[in-house]
């Protein structure tokens, strides 16, 4: 059994494991027990009514929260010719070819995210084995393959996130800092549980929201009413 710190168990102490808060009192009791000397990042999970093993049952997108993740993301554009400039100039960290490609074989990954114009994707397929595992691979379904290269740098600086369920049908993503406050953490949370809730698939039967929880970096869990989260939406 994991063994807690002090503080830990003190805030533990005050949350109750049987109960399911309203999204207000959730976040209220989570920021209360916020106890370390950094901004602890505030994250969600949650659990569907999906089989991810089915591809017509993936529940996988993209959510540009409304007041950001409170995370820079640094950002590198493989691009070409005007592109690169226009990348630099919507507020991409690195943007260029072949010079990065080469970089990143030596080991160099000081970047979060990666975005490619249609034409590179030849050359930064080899790098797949470094980005693929890391998760930052650009990808044409989230899309980071695109020439409209400027809107989604301006996306992932505002803070959009990517997400999609792991093999037990769960979503987990960061939606703020506890720095944000109660208000703009629950606009960026339901923000984020109604595109989950817009991404229902068709062949997904009986209950599609099982469970949501949220937590702070160092904090247990609080578990949401679901039914009252559902209604907060019709």
């Amino acid at each position: 059994m994991a063994r807690h710190g002090k503080k830990y168990t003190k805030v533990a102490a005050v949350i109750d494991s049987t109960k399911k808060y309203t999204v207000d009192e959730a976040l209220d009791t989570l920021l209360q027990g916020c106890y370390t000397k950094f901004d602890e990042s505030i994250d969600v999970a949650i659990k569907l009514g999906v089989d991810p093993r089915h591809a017509d049952q993936m529940v996988r997108s993209t959510v540009v929260l409304p007041n950001g993740t409170g995370k820079k993301e640094r950002v590198l554009v493989f691009a070409k010719g005007e592109k690169v400039q226009e990348a630099l100039d919507a507020g991409a960290d690195y943007a260029g070819g072949d010079e990065f490609v080469d970089k990143i074989k030596e080991g160099w990954i000081e970047f979060d995210k990666t975005i490619a114009t249609p034409d590179m994707m030849g050359t930064v397929g080899k790098i797949g084995r470094v980005l693929g595992p890391r998760g930052m691979m650009p990808n044409a379904k989230l899309g980071t393959v695109t020439f409209d290269v400027s809107k989604v740098v301006g996306d992932i600086k505002a803070g959009k996130v990517d997400f999609k369920a792991d093999k037990a049908g769960i979503v987990h993503s960061m939606v703020g800092k506890a720095s944000f406050g109660a208000g703009k953490l629950r606009e960026n949370l339901l923000s984020f549980v109604e595109k989950i809730i817009q991404l229902k698939p068709s062949s997904s039967k009986g209950i599609y929201l099982k469970g949501v929880s949220i937590s702070s970096t160092m904090g247990p869990g609080i578990k949401l009413d679901t039914l009252e989260l559902r209604s907060l939406f019709k």
